[in-house]
C-alpha cells in the first residue's frame, strides 16, 4: 500500500543527525554471508525495507539470520539446500542480482529472476554474465530467470567494459573459492566494494586491491572463519543531509561519516557556497549566505554520485541562475524532474541532460515519488518550499533510510508521517496550523 509524507517548509534544520550503516554495503555483504562456513555478526546493518528484502531472500535459500539488537545481526549458514530464489521475493530490490557469484561458488548452481527495484534504467547483467562465465560458469537467461551452473570455477583475467560495482561484487565474490588467481581489471572503486571485500577478507578471502581499478583475488578452499564486522556509514544518507541543511539554509552536524566517500558532494556544495568542516567522522554544514548556480556531471566513484543527483537539482531548481546537469549513469534519473515542476521548478530535459533554470522559491504541491532518491530529494523540495507538500509512494523513501523523518524531525523540520495521523516533531512541539489528517498505509 502507498504511503505518504507531508511537509511543511520554511524552517531550517539545525542540530545533530547521525547517519545510519551503507544500504549498498549491508546488501552485499548479507550476499557474500552465504560463502561463511561459521556464524558471522554484522553491525551497523541499516534496518530497512531493502535490508529485510534481502535477509528474507537469503532465509529461503537456507541462512539463519537473527536481529540481536536494532542494527545488529547475526547470521548462520549451515546448509544452502535450496537453489533457486521465488520471484515474489526477489522482485522487491536490484541487489538480489549479487547472490549469483556466492551461489555458485558455494553450490555450484543457482536459478535467480531477474531482479526488480526502481525503474531509474538499464541495469544490463551482461558484464555479470561476462565475469562469471570467465570464471567457467554456463548462465542461460530463460523466461526471465537466470540459471547458473559451474561444477568448478577457476580464476581468470577479467576486464570490464564498464566499472560496474554489482558485476565488480559478484566476480569478487565467485573468485573467492575458485582455483587460482582472478585480476578483475577496470574494476569499481566505490567504497561499498571495499567494504564487501574487508568482509570478506574477515572471513578468510585473500583480495587484493579493492578501491582500485584492479582488484586480486587469491582463491581459497573455504572460507570458515568466525567474523565480527561494522557496516559502513551511508555516504548518500550522509549526503542527503548535507543537501537538506543547505536547502534550508541551516546549521547541521552530521555524525558517523566518512568525510572522502563524500567528497564530490563536498566540493560541489562548496562550489555553490555552502561552508562545509570536516572532522574525523563528523561533516558541519551550514549556509548563511546566498548559492550559486552549479554544473553537475555524475560519474562512477569517485566522480559525483548519480545516486545524489536528483537532490542536488531539488537545490538548484530555487537558486537564481543557470544550471546543467549531465546524468552518465542511469537515463531515468530525470524522473523527479516532472515533479518539481509541479512546484514552480523551470527544468528542462533533454535526453540525458537536465537544464535548471532557477527560481526564487519553490510552493507546495502534491507530487509522487518516482524512485527511491526522487522520494529524497521531493523531500527537500517540501523543506525548501512555501506552504504544505505531499508526497505519495513515500514507501520508496524507506528502501533506503532509516528513520528518516524522525532523524529530520529531531533537526527540527516539520514532518507528518503517512504511518500515523500525527505530525512527527523536534523538541516535542506541535503546531496547530498544519496538522492534519492523511490517509495511511492500514487504511
Amino acid at each position: 500500500m502507498e504511503k505518504k509524507v507531508v511537509v511543511c517548509g520554511g524552517r531550517p534544520l539545525k542540530g545533530r543527525v547521525r547517519v545510519s550503516g551503507a544500504k549498498n554495503a549491508a546488501l552485499a555483504i548479507l550476499c557474500g554471508s552465504i560463502l561463511a562456513g561459521e556464524k558471522i555478526i554484522i553491525e551497523n546493518v541499516p534496518n530497512i525495507s531493502d535490508v529485510q528484502h534481502i535477509i528474507q531472500v537469503i532465509t529461503y535459500l537456507g541462512a539463519r539470520p537473527s536481529w540481536r539488537r536494532e542494527d545488529l545481526l547475526s547470521v548462520a549458514v549451515p546448509a544452502l539446500e535450496v537453489r533457486e530464489a521465488p520471484y515474489e521475493l526477489v522482485k522487491k530490490l536490484r541487489a538480489s542480482n549479487l547472490l549469483l557469484g556466492p551461489m555458485l561458488a558455494r553450490c555450484g548452481e543457482v536459478r535467480i529472476p531477474l531482479p526488480g527495484g526502481c525503474n531509474i534504467g538499464a541495469r544490463p547483467m551482461d558484464l555479470h554474465f561476462k565475469g562469471l562465465s570467465a570464471l567457467g560458469a554456463q548462465l542461460n537467461l530463460e523466461k526471465g530467470c537466470v540459471w547458473a551452473r559451474a561444477r568448478r570455477l577457476r580464476g581468470a583475467q577479467v576486464y570490464l567494459d564498464y566499472p560496474s560495482v554489482g558485476a565488480t561484487e559478484n566476480i569478487m565474490m565467485a573468485a573467492c573459492l575458485a582455483e587460482g588467481q582472478t585480476l578483475i581489471e577496470n574494476a569499481a572503486k566505490e567504497p561499498e566494494v571495499v567494504d564487501l571485500a574487508n568482509f570478506l577478507n574477515g572471513l578468510g578471502a585473500r583480495i587484493f586491491g579493492a578501491g582500485t581499478d584492479v582488484i586480486r583475488i587469491e582463491g581459497v578452499k573455504e572460507l570458515a572463519r568466525p567474523v565480527h564486522y561494522g557496516v559502513i556509514p551511508d555516504r548518500v544518507e550522509a549526503g542527503t543531509f548535507m543537501v537538506a541543511a543547505v536547502a534550508t539554509c541551516g546549521e547541521v552536524q552530521i555524525d558517523g561519516v566518512i568525510p572522502r566517500h563524500i567528497q564530490p558532494l563536498t566540493a560541489k556544495l562548496r562550489e555553490m557556497g555552502a561552508q562545509i568542516t570536516e572532522g574525523e567522522d563528523t561533516l558541519y554544514v551550514q549556509c548563511r549566505q546566498e548559492l550559486r548556480p552549479v554544473n553537475v556531471k555524475t560519474m562512477p566513484y569517485p566522480g559525483f554520485p548519480t545516486d545524489m543527483q536528483s537532490q542536488v537539482m531539488a537545490r538548484l531548481s530555487a537558486i537564481p541562475g543557470t544550471s546543467v546537469i549531465v546524468e552518465n549513469i542511469y537515463e531515468n534519473r530525470f524522473q523527479v524532474a516532472s515533479e518539481l515542476r509541479r512546484m514552480g521548478a523551470r527544468i528542462k530535459v533533454e535526453g540525458r541532460v537536465a537544464i535548471v533554470e532557477g527560481v526564487p522559491r519553490l510552493f507546495g504541491a502534491q507530487v509522487r515519488a518516482p524512485d527511491l532518491r526522487a522520494g529524497a530529494a521531493l523531500v527537500i523540495a517540501g523543506l525548501m518550499a512555501e506552504g504544505e507538500t505531499e508526497i505519495s509512494r513515500a514507501e520508496l523513501i524507506y528502501r533506503g533510510y532509516k528513520d528518516f523523518e524522525k532523524k529530520l524531525a529531531g533537526l527540527g523540520a516539520n514532518v507528518i508521517s503517512g504511518a500515523d495521523t500525527e505530525p512527527v516533531f523536534a523538541f516535542g512541539e506541535k503546531s496547530d496550523t498544519n496538522r492534519r489528517n492523511i490517509p495511511t498505509h492500514r487504511e
